[in-house]
């Protein structure tokens, strides 16, 4: 498949690092303009080195009552990706609200307002479009440690689901992105304990980690008219683990 989004916009939060980083290089590589929103200047800095063309925008989207302001001069958006995400670890006994209300608001309403207002816009200009939720395979499985984490992305599940339905008459398709442990910067503390690193291993029939540029792949697919015929689907980006029954 050749893919190709030339004349077409693009916005993808948390393009700084990892997963939104790989996706904003492989739009810019099939002609998109993109958009990369993300909260540390820096990475935006050596991400606008790496691609010239990007239109590069800081936000703390922690911050949700500050995003219809970041974007009222983004311009028309045909594609989204809501890739921006924060996991606060720790045991369910000792989580704080706090630390549910901050996850709950990047992982889950941010994505929501963003939706709302790109939304907005395709329909006013009837184009259609297509947005992909990144999400987790955690919003099925449970997993110590991440319940908050887990909740949320459960969250992002339902609302893409629920996106769909209303969307759909509008020609704009909405679908997420589940992929089990990449080997992103956030998660490099856990795929460098050689302990951990292999108990997830063991459970991928596929014997290793994802890597940010096979999840990027499948987002630039569902983003993609390859994919016109999908929309409200959760797809699992997961080397086989789900069909596991170990985890």
């Amino acid at each position: 498949m050749n893919v190709r989004f030339d004349g077409k916009r693009a916005l993808v939060t948390g393009a700084g690092k990892g997963i939104g980083r790989a996706t904003v290089k492989k739009l810019v590589e099939c002609g998109a303009e993109t958009i990369a929103l993300s909260r540390t200047q820096a990475d935006l800095d050596s991400l606008k080195q790496e691609c010239p063309s990007i239109i590069p925008i800081q936000c703390d989207l922690a911050d949700c009552d500050s995003i219809p302001n970041v974007l009222k001069d983004c311009g028309p958006i045909d594609l989204l990706v809501n890739n921006a995400g924060v996991a606060l670890p720790g045991p369910f006994l000792d989580a704080k609200p706090a630390d549910f209300d901050k996850t709950m608001a990047v992982n889950v309403k941010a994505p929501i307002i963003i939706s709302q207002i790109v939304a907005e816009g395709m329909i006013k200009r009837k184009t259609g479009g297509s947005i992909v939720n990144v999400s987790s395979k955690l919003s099925i499985r449970g997993f110590q440690n991440l319940s908050f984490y887990s909740a949320s992305k459960a969250a992002l599940d339902s609302v893409t689901r629920t996106m769909s339905l209303e969307l759909g008459p509008h020609n704009i398709r909405v679908n997420s992105v589940n992929p089990t442990a990449a080997r992103t910067k956030l998660a490099k503390p856990l795929w460098e304990d050689p302990a951990f690193a292999q108990r997830i291993t063991d459970v991928i029939p596929v014997g290793r980690w994802a890597e940010v540029s096979e999840v990027a792949s499948v987002i630039i697919f569902l983003l993609s008219d390859f994919s016109i015929m999908v929309t409200g689907s959760n797809v699992l980006v997961d080397g086989g683990s789900m069909a596991n029954f170990v985890l």
